[in-house]
């Protein structure tokens, strides 16, 4: 997932705590693609955040201009900083490391990302916490193809399907990336074919998913689209599955990953 702010918009009811920040330390930094960037975090209490695939954990780095972590207080709505300024504060999809008591996490690298940014930098022993995590993926029991569509913030998620969903299955890949330097290798799974979808400067977030998704053949019961990316592209595929195909929501999982950056510097 990518580490963009999520601009969710005034509240009026208490929203639902989620789990306590645990302070980790960054024991390792990898470049996996021009575009990716790989950290893995080493803490005690990490294994329960890798219980199911395609979940979510959410990462809190320092603030820009500052090495020192400050663990912020929830006030029924988000984290806030002391001061009430909001905490560098991202999701992302957590991967189980090689290393026992690890936990990896990849970052799409962007300039502006607050995250992405601190990442550029890091070294081992530098302070982070992480939170989570967050509902995964449980396939519905009468599924026989999988329709998997994403872009460069889902292809972890994806890589945790291609290893988890049986092999019996077939499965329908759809990577959007920006760039052939972007095309890294995927778990393999009998059943799977994967197509790339390459996109160029300038292009919009998520247009080649949709068109993906707009151009999949008739789906049935035994059908399952599992679609994650930009906010915007996500939804015009939820809109497009659900409203114009009529596939009845039980058969796609459609997850908002995240927006673009409103101003520079977030």
């Amino acid at each position: 997932m990518n580490d963009t702010p999520e601009d969710r918009g005034p509240r009026l009811r208490s929203r639902r705590k989620p789990p306590p920040l645990i302070e980790v330390t960054v024991a390792e930094r990898l470049e996996i693609t021009p575009r990716l960037l790989r950290l893995s975090l080493e803490g005690p209490g990490l294994e329960p955040m890798l219980a199911e695939p395609a979940a979510s954990v959410r990462l809190l780095v320092p603030s820009p201009g500052t090495d020192v972590l400050v663990l912020p207080e929830w006030n029924g709505n988000e984290f806030l900083l002391p001061g009430g300024t909001r905490p560098a504060l991202r999701t992302f999809t957590p991967l189980r490391s090689h290393e026992s008591g690890r936990l990896d996490i990849e970052i799409v690298r962007h300039p502006g990302g607050v995250v992405s940014s601190w990442a550029e930098t890091v070294v081992p022993g530098s302070p982070a916490a992480i939170s989570g995590p967050g509902r995964g993926f449980e396939p519905p029991e009468n599924a026989t193809t999988y329709h998997l569509l994403g872009d460069e913030t889902a292809l972890p998620a994806i890589g945790q399907l291609l290893e988890f969903l049986p092999t019996d299955k077939r499965i329908e890949v759809y990577a959007e990336v920006f760039g052939d330097d972007a095309i890294r290798p995927l778990p393999e799974h009998p059943g799977a074919t994967i197509t790339w979808l390459v996109a160029g400067e300038g292009d919009q977030p998520g247009a080649r998913l949709v068109a993906a998704a707009t151009d999949l053949a008739e789906l049935s019961e035994t059908d399952h689209v599992w679609a994650a990316g930009e906010a915007a592209s996500v939804q015009a595929i939820r809109k497009q599955l659900f409203n114009e195909r009529g596939l009845a929501r039980q058969h796609a999982t459609v997850r908002g990953y995240w927006k673009p950056d409103r101003t520079p510097t977030s």
